[in-house]
C-alpha cells in the first residue's frame, strides 16, 4: 500500500445535503420481499441481548469474551448457509481469518523525547509526550518539518518537496490544510484520507523517515486528537488505561507520538517562523514550509511494561453471486465484533458499539440465505476484530484480502447502528445534532462516491429513513477515518459507514441492550438489504472518485 499511498489523489467533496423524506414511495421488489421480511425487530433484541451480556465481559480483543463473541457469528453464520470464506493454517475451509496480534503497553514514566541544539539539551515526558510503539525504540536523527506530512500528486500538494527525510524524524501537524474553507483542494470542510496519522506516517516511512512527531496545529479551531479522546471520558480515563494493540506483520513500521504545544514549539524554535505563522503560511496558498532544522538532534525513547502476541479473527462468510461472470465480482457488508472489555467489577457492554453492527450483519446473513432469489454478485459477511484498537482487523483484511479487491463494488459497514443521536460531551460544542433523530441515519464517505449514495437514497423510498451527511462536512471529530470502510477507502473501494450518531453513554459501561432503538435498527436493516441488493444486481457499479471537489 505505499505505493497506492504516495499515488493518493482524494479529496472530499463538499456534496449536497443528504436528507431524504421519511414517506415511503416505492414497493419493495417481488424478488427481494422474503428476504425483507425476514428482519426481524425480534431477532436483533435477542441477539444484542447476548452479545451486551455480562458474560461476555465487553468483548476486549484477545480476551475470552470476545473470543466467545467471534464462536457464536462463526455459528450464526454457519446456521444461516453462508459458504465459509476463510482457510486456516492447515488450508482447510472455515469462517474464521486468522489476525496476528501484539499487545503492549507503554511506559508513560519512561518514554521521553529529548532535543538537543547549540542552546543545551530538553527533555519530555507524559503528559507532554503521548503514545507509544509495538516495538521498544531508542534512536537519535536530525529533525525536518513537513507540514501536514501529505504527499498528494492528484492535488499538486506535497509537503516533502525540496526536503529530505531519510533517516530523519519528521515533525507534522495533525490533519491537513485549509479545514475552515468550503472550496479548499481537501475536501473542503471535512476530513480526506490524508487526515490520519497513520496516512502521515506510511507517506513520512515511504519518504525514508525513521519517526514522526506530531503536533496539533496551533491555529486550530478545533479541540487536538488528544483533547478530542479524552472528552469522551469513560474507557478514555479509566485506570488502567486499556492495553494498546497492533498488527504483528503491520506495514506501518516506524513510531508515531504526539507532543504537546509547548514541545513542538521547542522543536520548531529554530524553524524560522513560529508554528503559528507556518500554518498560516501553508493555508494561505496551500504552499509547503518545511524545511530541516539543521540545529535540532531528537533522541526518542519508547519502551513497554509488557509485551505479548496473541490472535483475534476476523469472521467471514459468503453468499455466492447467482450468475456465473458476475459471482467473481464482491460486495462486503461488515461491522466489527470487539469492545473495551471490563475492568474489575465494571464491564464495558458496548450493546451500540458495536453489538448493533454485529448482529445486523447476522441478520442480513440470514435474510439474504432465507431469500429463494440470490443477487447476481457475491456479498462476503464480515465481523471485523480488533476495530478499538485501531481497525486492526479490518487493515489486516485489506492487507490480505478473501476476496480480490479489484473487483470489490461496494462496502456497507455498520458501527453504531442502535441509537439515537444525543448531545454528549464528545459532540459540544462542535456539532450540531438535530431535535429528533429517532428516524435519523448518518452515512459517512458519500463524497468518494456519489453513485454509491445515489443507490441508497433509492432504496430508502422503500423505508423512509432521515438521511443525514453532516459528518462528511465537519473536522473536528475525525469521523470519517475511524470505522472500519476507511481501509478499504484506502484502496479506492466505494465503502460508507452507516451510522446513528454519538450519545452519552459511548465508551461508557452505560451502553447497554435496553437502550436500544431496535426499530430504528430494524429499518436500516432494510435499507441495508435493499442497497446491498443493487450493488449485486445492477449492471452498473458505484464509481470511486479519486479527486472529488471541495465547494464551488
Amino acid at each position: 500500500m505505499k505505493k497506492r499511498l504516495l499515488g493518493l489523489t482524494i479529496s472530499l467533496v463538499a456534496a449536497s445535503p443528504l436528507l431524504a423524506a421519511e414517506n415511503r414511495s416505492a414497493p419493495v421488489p417481488a424478488s427481494q420481499k422474503p428476504g425483507f421480511e425476514r428482519i426481524h425487530e425480534g431477532d436483533l433484541r435477542a441477539d444484542l441481548g447476548f452479545v451486551a451480556s455480562d458474560a461476555l465481559q465487553g468483548r476486549m480483543s484477545l480476551q475470552p469474551g470476545d473470543d466467545g463473541t467471534v464462536q457464536w457469528i462463526a455459528a450464526e453464520f454457519a446456521k444461516a448457509g453462508l459458504t465459509p470464506a476463510a482457510t486456516d493454517a492447515k488450508g482447510a475451509a472455515g469462517y474464521l481469518q486468522t489476525v496476528p496480534l501484539v499487545e503492549y503497553r507503554p511506559s508513560a514514566a519512561a518514554n521521553s523525547i529529548s532535543l538537543r541544539t547549540s542552546a543545551g539539551a530538553q527533555s519530555w515526558r507524559a503528559p507532554d509526550i503521548i503514545g507509544g510503539f509495538r516495538d521498544d525504540v531508542d534512536l537519535t536523527a536530525p529533525l525536518v518539518f513537513a507540514g501536514y506530512g501529505i504527499t498528494a500528486p492528484g492535488l499538486g500538494y506535497d509537503d516533502y518537496r525540496g526536503v529530505d527525510a531519510k533517516g530523519k524524524i519528521v515533525l507534522v501537524f495533525e490533519h491537513e490544510p485549509q479545514e475552515t474553507d468550503p472550496a479548499s483542494r481537501f475536501g473542503g470542510t471535512g476530513n480526506t484520507r490524508y487526515a490520519t496519522n497513520r496516512v502521515k506516517a506510511l507517506i513520512a516511512q515511504a519518504h525514508g523517515a525513521v519517526a514522526v512527531v506530531v503536533m496539533a496545529e496551533p491555529n486550530r479551531k478545533h479541540p487536538s486528537n488528544i483533547e478530542r479522546v479524552m472528552r469522551i471520558g469513560g474507557s478514555a480515563k479509566r485506570v488502567p488505561p486499556l492495553p494498546a494493540q497492533a498488527l504483528a506483520d503491520d506495514e506501518l513500521r516506524i513510531p508515531i507520538i504526539t507532543v504537546s504545544d509547548s514541545v513542538a514549539g521547542a522543536l520548531l524554535a529554530g524553524a524560522g517562523m513560529t508554528p503559528r505563522m507556518l500554518q498560516a503560511a501553508i493555508d494561505k496558498d496551500l504552499t509547503p514550509q518545511s524545511r530541516i532544522l539543521p540545529d535540532a538532534s531528537v533522541s526518542l525513547h519508547l519502551e513497554n511494561t509488557v509485551r505479548t502476541r496473541g490472535v483475534s479473527y476476523n469472521v467471514a462468510g459468503l453468499l455466492p453471486g447467482s450468475d456465473p461472470k458476475l459471482a467473481a465480482e464482491t460486495v462486503i457488508i461488515s461491522a466489527h465484533h470487539d469492545h473495551d472489555g471490563a475492568n474489575g467489577a465494571e464491564i464495558w457492554h458496548g450493546a451500540d458499539d458495536n453489538g448493533s453492527g454485529t448482529v445486523g450483519v447476522v441478520e442480513l446473513a440470514r435474510a439474504f440465505t432465507a431469500n429463494p432469489v440470490k443477487p447476481k454478485r457475491s456479498i462476503l459477511f464480515v465481523v471485523f476484530a480488533a476495530e478499538e484498537r485501531g481497525l486492526l482487523g479490518a487493515y489486516y483484511m485489506a492487507g490480505h484480502p478473501l476476496r480480490p479487491l479489484a473487483t470489490t463494488r461496494a462496502m456497507i459497514n455498520f458501527d453504531m447502528i442502535g441509537r439515537n443521536e444525543e448531545p454528549s460531551e464528545q459532540t459540544a460544542g462542535l456539532i450540531d445534532i438535530p431535535k429528533d433523530t429517532t428516524n435519523r441515519l448518518n452515512l459517512i464517505g458519500a463524497g468518494y462516491s456519489p453513485d454509491f449514495n445515489g443507490a441508497v437514497v433509492a432504496a430508502n423510498r422503500s423505508v423512509g429513513l432521515v438521511l443525514d451527511d453532516r459528518f462528511d462536512h465537519e473536522n473536528a471529530l475525525n469521523v470519517f477515518f475511524r470505522s472500519d470502510q476507511f481501509p478499504f477507502v484506502l484502496h479506492d473501494i466505494p465503502a460508507f459507514w452507516f451510522f446513528t450518531g454519538f450519545h452519552p453513554d459511548y465508551h461508557h459501561t452505560t451502553d447497554t441492550a435496553e437502550k436500544i432503538n431496535y426499530a430504528k435498527m430494524t429499518k436500516i436493516l432494510q435499507l441495508s438489504y435493499l442497497s446491498a441488493w443493487r450493488f449485486g444486481d445492477d449492471a452498473a457499479v458505484p464509481a470511486f472518485v479519486p479527486d472529488p471537489p471541495g465547494q464551488k
